[in-house]
């Protein structure tokens, strides 16, 4: 459902469409907040590279905290602005062959782990997880690291994995043939969502316009209701 959103942006037919550079995660919910933009969706870090080399993004949001601050230090977007958080959860194959009941089993010789790369916010988080809770042995079964956590969804969702690290938003698509294993609380790494307006863009006012909009009680009710948690 759209919210209306894209006229609050300033959306029109005579307007050039905002250009949305954005982590993977946000791929089921950004589209619904503006129909009328252009999204490019991967990796925080590979859309932070991009924007470095000039892309022409008029809006970046990503699933952390650091590759905005760092490029809002070298003046390349404004002032980050938190919208929303996450949580890191476990899936394995509804088949479940690898026999994964909890987190502590991804360790056991065997076992086909697929992660995010480092670098990766997701993949950042999964290593963080996994040192929390004594598990970095686990890293040893990695036969994939991902570029995004889509990548990692996919991987085992199609049964070449045993197990993988997503974010809890990111079930929904593939929940017909995943199980999701909740990881204990205490473990759980602090995931915010920053987004910002790229400095130098044609369409600052309709940036904006977005990101205020993410805020907003349109706003904050699609989040929610894709599964995100909101500041």
């Amino acid at each position: 459902m759209l919210l209306g959103l894209a006229g609050a942006c300033g959306g029109g037919d005579d307007v050039e469409p905002l250009t949305v550079y954005a982590a993977a995660s946000l791929a089921q919910v950004f589209p619904e907040l503006d129909a009328d933009a252009r999204f490019s969706f991967a990796g925080s870090d590979e859309l932070a590279t991009q924007i470095r080399e000039g892309a022409p993004a008029d809006i970046y949001a990503a699933a952390n905290a650091k590759y905005p601050q760092e490029l809002f230090e070298e003046g390349l977007v404004g002032e980050p602005v938190t919208f929303a958080s996450n949580r890191l959860v476990l899936i394995v194959p509804r088949a479940n062959p690898g026999a994964i009941e909890s987190v502590v089993d991804v360790q056991r010789s065997g076992t086909r782990l697929v992660v995010a790369a480092e670098g990766v916010p997701v993949g950042d988080y999964t290593r963080t997880v996994l040192d929390t809770l004594g598990l970095s042995a686990a890293l040893e079964n990695v036969i994939s690291n991902e570029d995004d956590v889509k990548g990692v969804a996919a991987k085992v969702a199609l049964g070449e994995a045993d197990a993988g690290f997503v974010y809890a938003t990111d079930v929904t698509p593939v929940a017909s043939r995943v199980l999701a294993i909740e990881l204990p609380a205490d473990a759980q790494p602090l995931i915010v969502y920053q987004v910002a307006v790229v400095v130098g863009t044609e369409q600052e006012e309709a940036a904006r316009a977005f990101v205020e909009a993410l805020g907003s009680r349109a706003g904050r009710d699609a989040l929610s209701a894709a599964g995100f948690e909101l500041p």
